[in-house]
């Protein structure tokens, strides 16, 4: 079971100089995702419980499109075990002018991620 979400960057998003965005947005982003998977496969939101890995490995920046796409990995009697990736699919370009942008050829992984989440038994739909 897979879930992918596809959001843009704000100068919002932006909390260091240079307009990097906090890396705690991708882990906002694989939240919202883990709760689109415990929909899917509980038909409830559930609660995330821990994350085990979080590796940050490429800037993100306000105005970059980033693809935030989970997976769960296995299932126990109330956990759910899963996997994320964060990729920069398109960039803007300020060195061409102040609206251009591309999409990449190929996206950047930005942030992999590895969690637990759990939905007690009595709220499990399915």
């Amino acid at each position: 079971m897979n879930a992918l979400i596809r959001v843009r960057m704000s100068l919002q998003d932006a909390h260091y100089g240079g307009n990097l965005v906090d890396g705690a947005k991708m882990l906002q982003l694989f939240g919202d995702v883990a709760t689109e998977l415990l929909i899917k496969n509980d038909g409830d939101e559930g609660l995330f419980k821990a994350y085990d890995n979080v590796e940050f490995l490429a800037p993100v920046y306000a105005g970059d499109y980033i693809e935030a796409y989970g997976h769960i990995v296995s299932i126990g009697n109330s956990s759910r075990k899963m996997e994320f990736e964060a990729r920069k699919v398109a960039v803007q370009r300020p060195d061409i002018n102040d609206s251009a942008a591309d999409i990449l050829d190929e996206p950047i992984v930005v942030c992999r991620a590895s969690g637990t989440c759990i939905v007690p038994k009595e709220k499990q739909r399915r």
